[in-house]
């Protein structure tokens, strides 16, 4: 009876299991063509107050990179590599509104995309 009921306590928990944070959705200025325009892009994602993010609060961006090696029986090598920071400017219990804080411009891989993207991984920055 006891093992049931923690079976039953651990498959109700849904704590355990880890979530992935994700960029999910982003905005834009509308590039009017002006020189020296400055377009300002907002980032939402699925991390909010719930888990510790305030305003201010900054986040790293992780991009999983994923290759075939043909030398290992075909196998998939992941690499999690950060490629920057955001800066939350607005945070509710689930989710959160950015903007760029910084893009990491040493060391690190080249990416099809250079930015930003839907998709890209989230979580709270530890100093």
């Amino acid at each position: 009876m006891k093992l049931l009921t923690l079976l039953t306590t651990l498959l109700m928990c849904q704590s355990l299991w880890a979530k992935s944070y994700v960029i999910f959705s982003m905005a834009q200025d509308l590039p009017m063509g002006v020189e020296n325009e400055v377009v300002r892009k907002n980032y939402y994602i699925n991390m909010g107050t719930g888990q510790g993010v305030r305003k201010d609060s900054v986040v790293d961006v992780f991009r999983i990179i994923s290759v075939q090696n043909p030398y290992d029986a075909k196998s998939r090598v992941n690499y999690k590599v950060k490629i920057g920071e955001l800066k939350i400017i607005h945070s509710m219990d689930n989710a959160s509104i950015a903007m760029v804080n910084e893009y990491e411009k040493e060391n690190t891989p080249i990416f099809e995309i250079p930015q930003f993207m839907i998709g890209d991984h989230v979580a709270v920055s530890v100093d």
